[in-house]
């Protein structure tokens, strides 16, 4: 399972998942997560946002297909009043996923700063560090190092462990 949205990490986690994860007749399924405006009932404009949702996604889906065309791509589209991050590890599960996928971006010195002042008062880190230490299933947290250098990888064991591929 990889999570998408439409921001280049997004992408860039997909295609370490296609070169490194996804093998020939495994299922891909490409989870994005909208969460719905507060008070707003399953309405009209709620079908016409997982419709729009879904036209965002779909180039990745076509992306998936051209690259690896022996394995099926699915996307599910879940909208959602709870935290992205619970909603997302609830999936997984859901799912079934044996890994999980999820694009980082790269932080600035201060929000590093604010995360470990609020991770030691027991308050969370982000969607990210929430799905990778909450996650059923290997979570894998995929940040592109630059147009050559690789990648950056977070696992539950591993933070930002630098992979040249």
């Amino acid at each position: 399972m990889v999570v998408v949205d439409t921001t280049s990490q997004s992408k860039n986690a997909l295609q370490w998942a296609l070169t490194h994860c996804v093998q020939d007749e495994d299922n891909i399924t490409l989870l994005h997560v909208t969460k719905t405006p507060i008070g707003q009932a399953i309405d009209e404009t709620q079908r016409e946002r997982n419709s729009r949702a879904h036209e965002q996604v779909h180039p990745l889906k076509n992306f998936c297909q051209l690259k690896k065309p022996n394995v099926k791509t699915e996307i599910v589209v879940v909208e959602t009043a709870e935290e992205k991050g619970k909603t997302i590890v609830e999936e997984s599960k859901k799912q079934g996923a044996g890994v999980l996928v999820l694009g980082q971006r790269k932080r600035t010195s201060k929000w590093r700063v604010i995360w470990k002042w609020r991770a030691k008062g027991g308050m969370g880190g982000g969607v990210v560090e929430y799905c990778i230490h909450n996650s059923d299933c290997m979570a894998i947290a995929v940040r592109k190092k630059s147009n050559n250098g690789g990648y950056l990888i977070t696992t539950k064991r591993h933070k930002d462990f630098w992979l040249l591929a």
